[in-house]
């Protein structure tokens, strides 16, 4: 079944056998998300705002660790 699905990994093999004991339904139908889910904008990554956080502040600053 994980072959089939195209995602033969340890985790997936793990999960269909699980659900096979527990008698769940491994067949669902797939699901349409909501219209007013869908992404508008895709998010941009800033890494230098990362890189700013990686700065050693000689002030007051601190940053969770």
């Amino acid at each position: 079944m994980a072959l089939a699905a195209g995602v033969p990994t340890k985790t997936h093999v793990l999960n269909l056998l699980h659900r096979l004991v527990d008698g769940a339904l491994t067949n669902q139908p797939d699901v349409t998300p909501p219209e007013a889910l869908t992404l508008r904008k895709e998010p941009q990554a800033n890494v230098a705002r990362y890189d700013g956080l990686r700065r050693q502040d000689t002030g007051d600053t601190r940053h969770a660790s």
